[in-house]
């Protein structure tokens, strides 16, 4: 029986990617199992973006891993709000935010916040190994603010954890907007100074941090690379070029 779906020409460069090429066609529309493979995606992609994060879990995993741990939610109340009101995702509830600086202690060098974004299942899957592999990286003198977990949370969130324990850098490690075919890709935002208002061309960015994009070793060197750099330098952001890949150990 004559084969009804016409190959793309580049259907060997499917083996180098991920991303969705040479799907080849089945009279003017996609072959049946292309077209069943993007319905797959698009509900995990969807899954990934609505699904609640298990902070308990989570939290667990830290405090075996030797990390303090806090818990923080944004002004979104819920999972519709926060995709609705990017503008909540980025402020404190106001009793949490009032409880981290009741709580604070002397400033921190740093101040790590571990936000669910838009994939919680980015967070669950890579923040723990990822935390994990970045103690090799931080200096041994380097004050630590309580690792904080929140929920509902955008990027600028940390700006306002971190101001609230007067760190003198902050990193948000959240959930990545879902592709196609990556669910689960976590990202990692650095910023100096971190103060409510801080915009986005003061932060420096690692993205796709998962095992089959940038592995959880060599995101750590970059990332503490980066803090070190930030903390002698003084800032984050467009001043400041990412060049640990000329000092990347060949083992990574």
């Amino acid at each position: 029986m004559k084969d009804i779906v016409t190959s793309s020409p580049w259907v060997d460069w499917r083996s180098a990617t991920p991303a969705r090429l040479a799907l080849g066609r089945a009279g003017t529309g996609m072959p049946t199992d292309e077209v069943l493979r993007f319905g797959w995606a698009h509900a995990m992609a969807r899954d990934a973006i609505h699904a609640a994060l298990d902070v308990p879990a989570l939290e667990s995993a830290l405090r075996d891993g030797g990390w303090q741990v806090a818990q923080v939610r944004s002004r979104a109340p819920d999972r519709t709000a926060y995709l609705r009101r990017p503008d909540l995702g980025r402020q404190l509830d106001a009793e949490d935010a009032q409880r981290l600086r009741a709580d604070a202690g002397p400033p921190a060098d740093l101040c790590i916040v571990i936000g669910d974004g838009l994939s919680s299942l980015a967070v669950a899957r890579h923040a723990v190994p990822l935390l994990a592999a970045l103690r090799e990286q931080l200096p041994t003198d380097l004050s630590l603010a309580p690792v904080v977990i929140a929920t509902q949370a955008r990027v600028a969130l940390a700006d306002e954890v971190g101001e609230a324990f007067g760190a003198r850098l902050s990193i948000m490690l959240i959930g990545e907007r879902p592709g196609l075919s990556s669910p689960d890709s976590l990202g990692i935002y650095i910023t100096h100074a971190p103060r409510r208002g801080r915009h986005d061309a003061e932060r420096n960015c690692i993205s796709n941090v998962r095992p089959e994009g940038l592995a959880y070793a060599t995101a750590a060197f970059r990332l503490g690379w980066l803090l070190r750099e930030a903390l002698r330098r003084g800032l984050t952001g467009v001043e400041l070029k990412d060049d640990s890949e000329l000092h990347l150990p060949h083992s990574l």
